[in-house]
């Protein structure tokens, strides 16, 4: 007689975009989950459970993507039922400090936390959407993820190293999305719509390694006239009827620069 194979024991704390997909793919990929979300109920396979500390009370793995705001309050909620030996992944978007706060927190209460950092969008993914992680339990984690066909990438260091690096990204990616969010509306407000997707379109595909030194060298090379140029972007996005959000930043940031006062890096 066979014996059926162990079912890992994981609790969902949250369903929404993130949560919802890794809950599905985990069940579907042999794990026993349950979860809690106190508004969106659990996708189906998935247990439902009354409150976190509730979700996470047999569980040897959590996954906490509630939200960035709500990572303390959900591991609050629930420190009082883990289990020792619970490891905790943090996969919420916070900064590397609230990190290593939490995962102080957790080892009081006997568990370990490891640093997952999810690195791409979700939808079409779920689960094996790719994510760093960091800490000492960094490599734990790895392991029991590695049972569900799901690879990680080790980012050496404490607690806090895999989400300083998606971070990082962010000030890029979304200040980037931010941007021509902006600029899109003043390109239609002038008429000129069309024209403006095809060029951001056609520029984008251009950046490579040496398109980053030109913009990093450049920003600190024309700082001052950069910042001239950008405070009459920000006067015509004006005239045009919008509020010039980013366009006024990035001409105080290239101020900034251009008087010495940024805390940026060195220019090489």
């Amino acid at each position: 007689m066979t014996t059926a194979p162990r079912r890992p024991q994981v609790a969902v704390l949250g369903f929404g975009e993130a949560g919802g997909a890794f809950a599905r793919d985990l069940t579907a990929a042999g794990a026993s989950v349950r979860g809690f979300d106190p508004e969106v109920p659990a996708p189906h396979g998935v247990s439902q459970r009354g409150d976190d500390a509730d979700a996470v009370r047999d569980a040897e793995l959590v996954f906490s993507l509630t939200s960035g705001s709500a990572a303390e309050a959900a591991l609050s909620a629930a420190l009082p039922a883990l289990r020792p030996g619970t490891l905790w992944a943090e996969a919420n978007t916070t900064s590397p400090a609230l990190k290593a706060h939490l995962a102080e927190r957790i080892r009081d209460a006997g568990g370990e936390l490891v640093d997952v950092a999810i690195m791409a969008p979700v939808p079409g993914t779920g689960l094996y959407t790719p994510m760093a992680v960091s800490g000492p339990a960094a490599l734990r984690f790895a392991t029991i993820m590695s049972e569900f066909g799901v690879l990680v990438t080790h980012v050496a260091g404490p607690i806090g190293a895999a989400s300083s690096r998606k971070l990082l990204r962010s000030v890029v990616y979304k200040g980037l999305a931010a941007a021509v969010v902006e600029a899109m509306e003043g390109a239609r407000a002038a008429g000129c719509e069309g024209w403006f997707r095809h060029h951001l379109a056609t520029e984008f595909v251009r950046f490579d390694a040496d398109m980053i030194d030109r913009l990093i060298s450049g920003t600190y090379e024309h700082a001052a006239r950069r910042a001239e140029e950008m405070d009459a972007a920000a006067a015509q996005l004006a005239d045009l009827g919008l509020t010039p959000r980013i366009a006024a930043a990035t001409r105080d940031a290239l101020r900034a620069i251009a008087e010495g006062d940024a805390p940026m890096a060195e220019k090489e």
